[in-house]
Parts: structure tokens; C-alpha cells; sequence
């Protein structure tokens, strides 16, 4: 059974408590305790039963160590860690802008049932992590964060797959960590957003305000009727409910406060400078066929500004084909993750054109 694992710098010993906890009375959260100075970490009671298809995918409760910052410094950190360590290229998954390592829940056991290492890794700032001292969540830091993560447990390169503004955190990293990623995979790529815009610039008790409409169950439920294709109602609201979980945690709305204020990512720049690919990594690029989102010219940019990349279609699939088609995702990753570098590629624009024709 795949585990959720805390992460904490300073390594402690955890147990999970018998019984749930509610923490300034918030809504109900588990806790987990440090035996060794007493400490309470706090995560959303649901967390721990979402499932995938097929029954409940996360597990016990665990804890791993790796440094943030200085040497006091303790951030418990959440993933979701393989059954067992490969001898084939790691694969991280990282999650959607607003999101948790949940929204893999269905691709990551097909991805470790094809004999793969798989991590699901919450990014700073969102998913179920410990930012009870608030840390800042900007971009720098999220980075950061993600290294530590790379340096501590995988020490490898990896293939690198980022969903939406995913993306942008995978090309962010890569650039300035080519020694960790070896393959980037790039689904429905949120990356010539010019970061979070003006909402950088508004003052701290608007951004609170939209901060929690942003938290809201109608719009986060419009949201996935956009970013979903054809899916049932139950469906698109058991992924609302999901997809909410990590926002019931107390320092959710600072957390999203200090990424909105900081200015967000805007890596559009970063693929080539003065016209020099900053991107060395093969990628490939998954694009949707009904994605509302991200435009096909944006996908189609992007495969021509990566000049090592390829690009696959999925049909019959919006703005998260890894929750919409598991299998069709899942098989493309480990297709692309096993492959060899010269493998030759299939103009992506055949199958746009003999799609829309028939």
C-alpha cells in the first residue's frame, strides 16, 4: 500500500494520535505527534482515506528528514513514497497550482504497477505540509524546498512530470537544477502566464478576501466542470471535495497570500534567453483534446521553443487527463520514461488534423 509521509528536517520519531484533533477550531483535523519534544502536526482527517480506484490508496502515516533553510529549521513535509526503490529513472509527480499530491490518486498505482519509482510530492505552500511557521511560499522557496526533497531521498536524476502550473514549477526547477531532472513531462502546460499579474499588488485584506472565495465549494466546483471533459456530476463532486481537503489546513490562506503577493511564476523567459534554450532535459509534451484552458498555439509554442520535446494527444480528455484517463497518462510516462533519448517522434499536428477531419 502506497504510504503518505511527512517530512520533518529535524527527523523525529512520529506516532499517528488515536483520535482526531480540531486546531483553533477549525475544521476536523488528524494530528501527528513527535515523541521527542511533544510537538503536534495537524493534516485534514480525510486525507487519510481518499481513494483511488479500486479502494483506498494512502497508507500509514511516516516521516522522513531533509533540511530547509538553516539548520533549526523543520518543515514537515508531505508525499506519497514508493513501494520500493528501482533501479529505473525516479519519477516525481508534482500537482496542479492549489493542489496536493491527491490528485494522483488514480495514475500513481498504475505507474507503480508498470515497475516504476514513483513519488508524489506536495509542492511548498499547498498539499498537506506543516507550514505552521509560516514560511514563504514564493517561488524561490518552493524550489527550494523541492531540492532539498531531491537531494535527501532521490539523489538521481529524475523524470520530472508537471501538471498545469506544474509545469512552470518543473521548468523552474530544471533550469536551475539540471543536474536532478534528466526527462520533463509537461501536461497541459501552464507556462507564458506572466505570474499572479496585478493580484501581486492588491492590498492584504483583499487578497485574504479572495483568498477564501478561492476556498469556496461553488467555485471550486465551476472550476473542475471547466477543467473536466464529459465526466458525472458525483464525479466532478468527489474531486471538488478532494481537491478542497488541503484547504482546510490553518495556514492555507497564508500560504496562498504569501505565493499571490510574491509575484507567482513566470518561467515563460526562463525556456530561452537571448536565444539560448535554457531547457537541455527531453520532454514531453501531453496535451488534451477539450482542454478550456491552455490553447492549443500555447501547447504548440512550447513543443517548438523545447527542441528536444515531443508531444502526445489525448482524446476525449480536458484539463487533467491524469485524473480523466489514468491509463492513457500513466502509459505515455512510463512509454517516455523507459525510452531511449534518440527514440525518433510522430508530428503531433498529423493527429490534431486527421482527428477534427474524421
Amino acid at each position: 500500500m502506497t504510504t503518505l509521509m511527512w517530512v520533518c528536517s529535524q527527523s523525529p520519531q512520529t506516532m499517528a494520535m488515536a483520535s482526531p484533533a480540531s486546531k483553533g477550531g477549525g475544521s476536523c483535523l488528524g494530528a501527528l505527534m513527535d515523541r521527542n519534544n511533544g510537538a503536534v502536526y495537524f493534516y485534514p482527517v480525510a486525507a487519510s482515506s481518499a481513494g483511488g480506484r479500486g479502494g483506498v490508496w494512502t497508507g500509514d502515516l511516516d516521516s522522513k528528514s531533509w533540511q530547509f533553510g538553516d539548520s533549526s529549521s523543520c518543515i514537515l513535509s508531505s508525499c506519497v513514497k514508493p513501494l520500493k526503490r528501482r533501479e529505473t529513472d525516479p519519477v516525481v509527480l508534482l500537482h496542479c497550482f492549489d493542489s496536493s499530491c491527491l490528485e494522483w490518486r488514480c495514475a500513481h498505482p498504475l505507474l507503480e504497477e508498470a515497475g516504476l519509482e514513483t513519488w508524489a510530492v506536495d509542492v511548498l505552500g499547498w498539499g498537506f505540509s506543516d507550514l505552521e511557521r509560516l514560511p514563504p511560499c514564493d517561488v524561490a522557496s518552493k524550489r527550494h524546498h523541492l531540492y532539498q526533497f531531491w537531494r535527501s531521498y532521490i539523489k538521481r536524476p529524475m523524470v520530472l512530470v508537471g501538471p498545469s502550473l506544474g509545469a512552470a514549477v518543473a521548468i523552474d526547477f530544471a533550469v536551475h537544477y539540471p543536474e536532478a531532472v534528466k526527462k520533463l513531462v509537461l501536461i497541459n502546460a501552464s507556462v507564458y502566464a506572466e505570474g499572479t499579474g496585478n493580484l501581486a499588488k492588491i492590498p492584504t485584506t483583499v487578497a485574504y478576501a479572495g483568498v477564501s472565495l478561492l476556498k469556496s465549494m461553488p467555485l471550486r466546483f465551476y472550476a473542475n466542470i471547466l477543467a473536466f471533459s464529459g465526466i458525472s456530476l458525483a464525479t466532478t463532486l468527489d474531486w471538488t471535495n478532494v481537491g478542497q481537503l488541503h484547504c482546510l489546513l490553518p495556514w492555507w490562506k497564508d500560504a496562498m497570500v504569501s505565493f499571490m503577493q510574491s509575484g507567482g511564476y513566470n518561467v515563460g523567459g526562463k525556456i530561452k534567453q537571448a536565444g539560448k534554450l535554457q531547457v537541455k532535459q527531453k520532454a514531453l509534451i501531453i496535451c488534451s483534446e477539450n482542454d478550456k484552458i491552455i490553447s492549443y498555439k500555447e501547447t504548440m509554442r512550447l513543443h517548438c521553443e523545447l527542441s528536444d520535446s515531443k508531444m502526445r494527444l489525448i482524446t476525449e480528455s480536458g484539463h487533467l487527463p491524469h485524473v480523466e484517463k489514468p491509463d492513457s497518462v500513466a502509459r505515455l510516462i512510463e512509454e517516455f520514461a523507459r525510452e531511449n533519448n534518440n527514440d525518433a517522434d510522430v508530428p503531433i499536428a498529423n493527429l490534431f488534423r486527421a482527428y477534427h477531419q474524421s
